[in-house]
């Protein structure tokens, strides 16, 4: 019997080399697709649809097929990409915010939420409102507004924290100034119109991004793109002056100084610094005395002294040496850096702190003695700034791992000192027992995230492979996890109301659910918590889709790892995690089953609802999601396993995992498919090279194929070497790889066994 093996591709860049292009590529939308133009991934689920129909066994399938006569037809296409249609239909909510009534029943809560515009390529943004009414203990009820409103030009909208007042940023997409709006409970209050010579775009990324409301929300600080340099214009005779007419002298305009940027996702982007306005005059000031090398985020306010809002602390990325890519590498050295209100001066006799300038200094470096050091919040009673730190990750080189909780005292006087000792709340866990909590996992907090006895904070985490939610005690450093333990579905926080949580539950077969979380008895030490379903139609979807979403089931399957006598460590040799998707309906065979790699490498993918995934399980697929080890969430020291084994390592666990769901006769062998992206992408090319008779179909997006090619044209070659060599990839890290690191490149790449690939 010959096999047939196709590698299916969607229209998207699949190759390192065209990395820089398609980065390039990103920072401007592409145009709509003409109407009635199939999506990418109908046509390629069409396409995995064919190739499983066919019976293999029959006759010589070369003379009998081609990629064109196993196309489906023009209706199935259109029925799957309607289908598609109305999973990506399915609306998400970003954020939630919730307000106490002014009357003091009851609150206010107002739901950001997206919704997919395909054909537009865009997602519409849009806040729903819902009054909350507890009628009893364990009864609440949300009194939802008739209608949306759509947010159309809105780039971030940040509530004050007494819910009276709302900003909403509009980022110009030219030369155009920054939009500010402060909108009361009735109507627009103040609107500036900030130039590009006062500041650019105000970050919105989520992670430089920063916008803070004072405690009088009488200012506002911000994190903006600094404002545009002078472009010199020069001539053939030489250098001309700013002010030289260009249509007079023929001349062609420069753009300054080269400056280097943080890689994808900042393409075209100036530095952020750090502003803050006067909502009542509308006066911006550029906060002074931050060093040009630093690049700015995350600011908050310290709190008030004295009634005055004197300070602010914000997470500082420091360039003296090349910028790397940013975006998903926590590995980038941050800090925490306090500076001085503009707005505020100082009175004579006020003693000023000993800043990393000297003496007099407005900046301060909070945090030298840990690596790494951002998402500052203060405790409710200001005694408290606490921080995460992906310090693991900063100092063995490898881009995401295990997170820790810190603390630091600080003065309710506001006399800011020189030395400020830093305390672990909750320390990187290396291997936890089975069943316990596996380490800190997440790169978001809530502004407030406090329960009202002002030690416990509320937060979400990933725990193996689901988000689960957490209470940790900041004073005795205990977690507790609060979302329901039997539940394999994903949690994540959405709001505070009081002492409740807002949430929301979802899993690979179910749509978002929003829950209420409330405390079934606040004087037990281990009080446990009881959750509601609250009726919504944000997640609203067709009759269809709920019918199809019904018939399927999913489990997480733990997988024993293949070859423990190799493993170094005990967090290694444990077994590794892969979600399962079927349907519930008994068939004599297996549906085909499509093997999913996350990117990464470290990084994970949970039981969450994915609309893509979903969509995939709607058409009769079976889903393998694999969890390999050096996923986050299973401990540190499984996750620092996989440097220096990759193409190896992690391989052997996605086949180990497949023979597993064969010999639970979960799956057949002979219809498996494989997709995966970026580090996912490594994966799926190095299994098609390294176990060519596994699968039948691979589809891949912006893989990486050519280690030794992609360390001279990315953004972040330290990954390269990083995962290559080890942690010592960062002492062999260079900007010139000698040939015996090209040489270890070309091993660990998928191109070292293209020459066995198999093509139908």
């Amino acid at each position: 019997m010959e096999s047939i093996r196709v590698s299916i591709a969607a229209p998207i860049w699949s190759s390192p080399e065209l990395a820089l292009e398609r980065r390039r590529r990103r920072r401007r939308p592409p145009p709509p697709p003409p109407a009635g133009r199939r999506s990418s991934l109908s046509r390629s689920a069409g396409r995995l649809s064919a190739l499983f129909a066919m019976d293999v066994s029959q006759a010589d399938p070369l003379k009998e097929v081609t990629l064109g006569t196993v196309m489906a037809t023009e209706e199935e296409y259109a029925s799957q990409s309607k289908l598609l249609q109305e999973f990506t239909n399915v609306c998400s909510i970003d954020k939630a915010w919730i307000f106490q009534s002014e009357k003091g029943k009851g609150s206010q809560a107002m739901f950001s939420v997206s919704q997919s515009n395909l054909l537009a390529n865009k997602r519409r943004k849009f806040i729903l409102s819902a009054q909350i009414a507890s009628e009893s203990s364990n009864s609440v009820t949300f009194q939802w507004a008739q209608f949306p409103v759509e947010m159309a030009n809105a780039s971030l909208i940040v509530p004050s924290p007494s819910g009276s007042k709302l900003l909403i940023v509009k980022n110009p997409e030219n030369d155009s100034p920054v939009q500010l709006e402060i909108w009361g409970s009735s109507q627009l209050e103040k609107e500036f119109h900030i130039p590009q010579s006062v500041h650019g775009s105000v970050y919105t990324d989520k992670w430089f991004e920063g916008v803070s409301w004072n405690f009088d929300e009488s200012l506002i600080a911000y994190v903006a793109e600094e404002p545009a340099p002078s472009k010199p214009t020069f001539d053939s005779s030489g250098y001309k002056k700013d002010s030289s007419n260009e249509k007079d002298c023929g001349s062609w305009k420069g753009q300054g100084d080269f400056e280097e940027e943080w890689g994808e996702t900042y393409a075209g982007k100036r530095k952020p610094a750090l502003f803050v306005i006067d909502i009542q005059s509308g006066e911006v000031r550029a906060v002074q005395g931050i060093a040009s090398s630093l690049s700015v985020g995350q600011v908050i306010w310290a709190p008030s002294s004295g009634g005055i809002d004197q300070h602010l602390v914000f997470v500082g990325w420091s360039s003296d040496q090349r910028k790397l890519g940013i975006r998903y590498c926590y590995n980038r050295p941050c800090a925490l850096y306090v500076t001085k209100n503009p707005f505020h001066q100082s009175e004579a006799n006020e003693k000023d702190f000993k800043g990393d300038s000297g003496k007099g200094s407005t900046l301060y470096n909070l945090t030298q003695s840990i690596s790494s050091a951002f998402l500052p919040r203060f405790s409710p009673d200001g005694k408290y700034l606490l921080f995460l730190s992906a310090k693991s990750a900063v100092d063995s080189g490898a881009h995401g791992a295990t997170n820790s909780l810190h603390k630091i005292d600080w003065p309710v006087d506001g006399e800011l000192s020189l030395h400020r000792s830093i305390v672990d709340v909750i320390p990187v866990i290396m291997n936890a027992e089975e069943g316990h909590f596996p380490g800190l996992y997440f790169s978001g907090l809530l502004t407030n995230p406090w329960l009202s006895d002002g030690c416990t904070m509320i937060l979400s985490s990933i725990w193996g492979s689901s988000e689960v939610i957490l209470a940790v005690n900041v004073l005795n450093g205990s977690v507790s996890r609060i979302s329901p333990t039997e539940s394999s579905a994903s949690w994540e926080i959405l709001s505070l109301d009081g002492d409740n949580i807002v949430a929301v539950s979802s899993s690979p077969t179910d749509v978002p659910q929003l829950k209420y979380g409330y405390l079934i008895d606040k004087t037990i030490s281990s009080a446990s918590w009881s959750w509601l379903d609250i009726s919504s139609s944000i997640f609203k979807c067709s009759e269809k889709v709920k019918m199809l979403l019904g018939s399927l089931q999913f489990n997480i399957i733990k997988i024993p790892v293949k070859n423990v006598a190799a493993c170094t460590t005990k967090g290694a040799s444990k077994p590794f995690e892969a979600i399962f998707v079927s349907t519930k309906s008994k068939n004599d065979l297996p549906d085909p089953l499509i093997v999913v790699l996350h990117g990464g490498p470290h990084a994970v993918a949970i039981s969450s609802f994915s609309k893509s995934l979903a969509f995939l399980s709607s058409l009769g697929f079976s889903l393998l999601i694999v969890n390999y080890r050096g996923s986050i969430g299973f401990g540190e020291e499984a996750l620092q396993s996989l440097p220096g084994k990759v193409g190896s390592q992690d391989v052997d666990d996605v086949l180990t995992a497949i023979d597993h769901a064969v010999n639970l006769g979960l799956a057949n062998p002979s219809r498996i498919a494989v997709v995966g992206g970026s580090h996912g992408g490594f994966l799926t090319t190095h299994l098609i090279g390294q176990a060519p008779d596994k699968f039948i179909a691979a589809a891949t997006r912006n893989p990486v194929c050519n280690l030794g090619l992609m360390v001279g044209t990315t953004d972040i070659p330290d990954w390269c070497y990083v995962e290559s060599f080890g942690s010592e990839g960062k002492n062999h890290f260079t900007e010139a790889p000698s040939a015996e690191h090209l040489s270890l490149f070309y091993s660990k790449s998928p191109i070292s066994h293209l020459h066995k690939v198999c093509c139908g």
